[in-house]
């Protein structure tokens, strides 16, 4: 198997803090990795080591075949980056933005504007092309952002936490445009503090911690390392939500969450749930909601962690 991006034993230290400890990745040629974990993790340090922005303390990386410090022109030549902000010049117009890039790709000027109008008409801002990125919504400048980093039609895509800030829709836009990009066959590696997102997206998913890459494989192969699916029961009656707590928690042996209105416990073994439904049952108790599902994203990055990815790592992340 031909792999686009290989890393191993990456560090990368800030006096004591140790924003990279050893990271080991790999992604095969046209796979999306989705790398995953809280504010300062070392996502960034990550990615910036392997676009060629910043030297490793130790270890070595390569892309498309290239070291990223002995070789990093070649790889600059192969690579697109898009980062946590749009970097549109504001004052240029979108087709301005995607040919100054061009141009500084050394594209003679006319293969610059037809590439410039193939990306606008991609990303759904052909009609908007012509007005100054300033006046674009924030989904737009970060739909324009990407379109500049395919200018050069990369091999390899690095898309750092590239939908923070944005509102639910021009997020599932910018899902389905990485989608359109894995179909071509560009090599993808995103990170992301999003569950949703990298459970959307990923083939492939690992999760880092303090600098540390702790889990991999594929989302419904991390699932599985929660070792237990996970029951839901919302009362029709909120007056019920105390009873519907304890009686799961004395089935299950474990006191469940209790958020908005909705039990959630982890079940060992599904025989148990319809022990649950009959106890309810007996205590006069109607459910509006029940299901059981495989865990989430969210739950194995807790049991992994000990926190939600949602919440600040506890070193940060220099430079990030």
């Amino acid at each position: 198997m031909t792999h686009a991006i290989q890393a191993r034993d990456l560090a990368k230290h800030y006096g004591e803090t140790k924003a990279l400890d050893g990271v080991d990745l790999e992604v095969p040629q046209g796979r999306l990795l989705g790398v995953l974990g809280p504010n300062g993790a070392g996502k960034t340090t990550a990615v910036r080591i392997l676009a060629t922005l910043l030297r490793p303390d130790g270890g070595r990386a390569q892309v498309c075949g290239f070291d990223v410090v002995k070789q990093a022109h070649q790889v600059r030549s192969l690579i697109g980056l898009t980062g946590q902000y749009a970097a549109v010049d504001e004052t240029l117009t979108g087709v301005e933005n995607l040919v100054m890039i061009g141009r500084l790709l050394d594209m003679p000027r006319a293969d610059a504007r037809r590439r410039a109008a193939e990306l606008l008409d991609r990303f759904g801002l052909t009609d908007a092309g012509g007005r100054a990125a300033k006046t674009y919504s924030g989904g737009m400048r970060r739909r324009l952002d990407l379109a500049a980093s395919l200018v050069g039609r990369p091999q390899v895509l690095f898309l750092d936490e590239p939908t923070t800030g944005l509102d639910p829709r021009s997020r599932t836009e910018l899902w389905g445009v990485v989608r359109a990009l894995q179909s071509d066959g560009v090599t993808v590696l995103l990170t992301t503090q999003y569950l949703e997102e990298a459970d959307q997206l990923a083939d492939d998913i690992v999760v880092f911690d303090h600098g540390k890459v702790i889990a991999g494989g594929t989302p419904d192969e991390l699932k599985a390392t929660a070792g237990a699916q996970v029951l839901e029961v919302r009362p029709a009656e909120k007056a019920h939500l105390d009873l519907v707590e304890r009686v799961v928690g004395e089935l299950l042996g474990v006191p469940p969450e209790v958020t908005g209105g909705l039990v959630t416990g982890s079940v060992p073994d599904p025989a148990i749930v319809p022990a649950i439904v009959r106890r309810l049952d007996d205590l006069g108790v109607v459910a509006a909601e029940l299901s059981l599902r495989k865990a989430s994203l969210d739950e194995v990055f807790l049991a992994l962690t000990g926190h939600r990815a949602e919440e600040p790592g506890e070193q940060g992340e220099a430079a990030a």
